[in-house]
């Protein structure tokens, strides 16, 4: 290797480094949700690192998903293998707080709950089966595809949406954190719906999180839109004036909206909140709207 190509190497490590770095809260707040305690959360986090380390990097499309789905994956296996200490942590060291806001806590974090989950939901998680668990905090915290999860735990997507419904229902059931509130979720995605409806972009933006990702599946990209769109304002953009005939709906437990023409399901839009809409899925095709547990939900209006 010439002198040339190692200061490339080295250029491109740094590169790497820099981008881990990046999506470091995220997944620590992953591996905090998945295992519970600080310490082995950090492990998996560098688990992951070592991954990534030994990858073909340019062979990733989506490093940030790639990332997600591997330490869910070093998760797993932690908690398959043998026990994992549950540790409720308490407020950190202010030197690893990262001073992106006023608040002390940068946005990402915020986006992805790392100081705000209760610890009802942290005792209700730790009840959880290992691949409940998994499908649950990687799609319903963090909106990855079911797709994605299944290739984790070697499911089918249809059995993976199973296994995050089942375990959905558990933790709403025993959980009165209001970051997994159902009401407040319902009373978001009326918000949303009702914006959407009506064309007020600043308020879809509001609802949004900053880092929502809208995904479509093959019908729905027939139907006009692209399979996958990232950012709040392209996603307020697509909705804007639109969702005129959805009404709310759950979705196999999650607040969504449906789509009814000639008595029939046509379209399924499914949306994962935290405190505000960090993922939706869009569903079309036949077969897969006969497979989704589906109820028209007048409960709740609009959030205030």
């Amino acid at each position: 290797m010439t002198v040339i190509e190692m200061a490339g190497a080295v250029h491109d490590t740094d590169l790497l480094v820099q981008r881990f770095e990046e999506q470091r809260p995220r997944l620590r707040s992953v591996a905090q949700r998945m295992l519970g305690a600080p310490a082995e959360a950090e492990d998996a986090v560098q688990d992951t690192w070592l991954r990534l380390s030994r990858a073909d990097v340019d062979a990733i499309d989506n490093l940030p998903g790639w990332l997600t789905t591997t330490v869910g994956r070093v998760c797993l296996d932690r908690l398959r293998s043998g026990p994992v200490r549950h540790e409720r942590p308490v407020d950190g060291p202010e030197e690893e707080r990262t001073p992106a806001d006023p608040g002390g806590r940068d946005p990402e974090q915020e986006a992805v709950l790392s100081e705000s989950v209760g610890q009802a939901l942290e005792v209700v998680l730790g009840t959880l089966g290992p691949t409940e668990r998994l499908a649950f905090v990687l799609h319903d915290m963090f909106a990855v595809s079911f797709e994605e999860i299944a290739t984790v735990v070697d499911r089918s997507p249809a059995a993976v949406r199973q296994i995050a419904s089942r375990a959905r229902r558990r933790v709403q059931g025993r959980s009165a954190a209001p970051e997994v509130d159902p009401a407040r979720q319902r009373r978001v995605v009326a918000a949303f719906l009702a914006a959407s409806r009506e064309g007020r972009f600043e308020e879809l933006l509001t609802l949004l999180d900053p880092h929502v990702v809208l995904r479509a599946d093959p019908a729905a990209v027939r139907m006009g839109g692209a399979a996958e769109t990232r950012g709040a304002s392209a996603v307020a953009a697509f909705f804007s004036g639109r969702a005129q005939a959805a009404v709310p709906a759950l979705v196999d437990a999650l607040p969504g909206a449906l789509v009814i023409a000639d008595g029939r399901n046509r379209l399924v839009i499914s949306f994962t909140v935290t405190d505000r809409i960090i993922g939706i899925e869009v569903v079309a095709d036949p077969e897969q709207l006969g497979e989704l547990d589906l109820v028209v939900d007048r409960s709740e209006g609009p959030v205030r």
